[in-house]
């Protein structure tokens, strides 16, 4: 058998590595900035640089072949950044959009302007809530650590549970809001609020519910040259529950900030002349909530989580690498 082609070497440029230093927070931003970009979408019309044409390049990178001018460091940089926006890390595969990091700016500006509209009907609450949820049962699916198979009736499971809990908790809290003795002013204001609280609790339910057989299969995990040394289920639990850290604080940004801004602008009146421009002025807010708290909130945890072998199981104690030396971290995908 042929031996595998060696990467190509190019000074300030990494295939395994990110660009920035996710061991602290400001780091890990500017990385889920770049996974969370709306213009990776369509990459070839805002960097003049398709998707096809990023793994193209990478592969060209990975196999050596890398023409002179392709050695630039930012078109490389630059490529990896697409490629990785629209890929799964686990299995290479292409993520529909809708499922994207990148994508939920554009995808979930709609679902989240219609769940933050004052004094909702049940019927909308219903209908909301529900679409949100679909959308995060594909977000969650598509951006799993699949290195271990998930049964299609789990995740179906975890949707069912998911859209039950947030309906229920958001019904639940518009009929308190309505029958709380205060100002129709205050209710609307109060009822803007009720969306973070269902979402929050019905994310992490969704999230539970469909990685739940990690806990019991266990993740791969890799050593520091990103070769597999086995399946951990304590690498599983700590990346279960780094995601559901992530998935309260997820929302908040998102669900709490826009109710906030609006608040504030309708007190200046400057809605009074021109009622229309609410709804527009609000998708906006809603946008840049995306694009700049979705990387916020997941920039919490790294997405390549690190384990001291100290605290893996028993069998794990004594590994070490092809040349001998004992293996000290491993690493595994968190998910998203």
């Amino acid at each position: 058998m042929a031996a595998a082609a060696t990467p190509a070497s190019v000074p300030g440029f990494s295939l395994t590595q990110p660009r920035y230093d996710q061991g602290n927070f400001s780091g890990r931003f500017k990385h889920f900035l770049d996974l969370a970009d709306p213009r990776c979408l369509a990459p070839g019309v805002f960097f003049g640089m398709t998707l096809e044409q990023s793994a193209e390049l990478i592969g060209k990178y990975k196999s050596n072949t890398l023409a002179p001018a392709d050695r630039d460091v930012e078109k490389l940089w630059l490529a990896k950044k697409i490629y990785t926006a629209a890929t799964h890390p686990d299995t290479g595969e292409v993520i529909i959009q809708p499922a994207r990091m990148s994508g939920f700016a554009i995808y979930g500006t709609p679902i989240m302007v219609g769940m933050l509209l004052p004094n909702p009907s049940m019927a909308s609450t219903v209908f909301w809530q529900s679409i949100n949820q679909t959308h995060n049962a594909l977000v969650n699916y598509n951006n799993r650590n699949a290195s271990q198979p998930t049964p299609i009736s789990k995740i179906l499971q975890g949707y069912a549970a998911a859209v039950v809990a947030s309906v229920s908790i958001a019904v639940g809290l518009n009929q308190l809001v309505k029958r709380a003795r205060v100002s129709d002013s205050v209710r609307t204001t109060l009822s803007r609020f009720v969306p973070y609280p269902a979402v929050a609790t019905a994310s992490t339910c969704n999230m539970l519910l469909m990685r739940r057989m990690e806990l019991s299969t266990g993740i791969s995990i890799k050593d520091e040259e990103g070769n597999n040394v086995g399946i951990s289920k304590v690498a599983a639990k700590e990346a279960i529950f780094q995601t559901a850290i992530t998935r309260v604080v997820l929302p908040a940004p998102l669900l709490i900030t826009p109710p906030i801004v609006m608040m504030a602008l309708h007190r200046t009146g400057i809605f009074k002349s021109a009622p229309r421009l609410a709804l527009p002025v609000e998708a906006v807010v809603c946008s840049l909530a995306f694009i700049f708290g979705l990387p916020l909130a997941i920039s919490l945890f790294p997405q390549e989580g690190e384990l001291p072998v100290g605290k893996l199981e028993p069998e794990f104690q004594n590994l070490t690498t092809k040349d001998g030396k004992p293996i000290t971290r491993v690493f595994f995908n968190k998910g998203l």
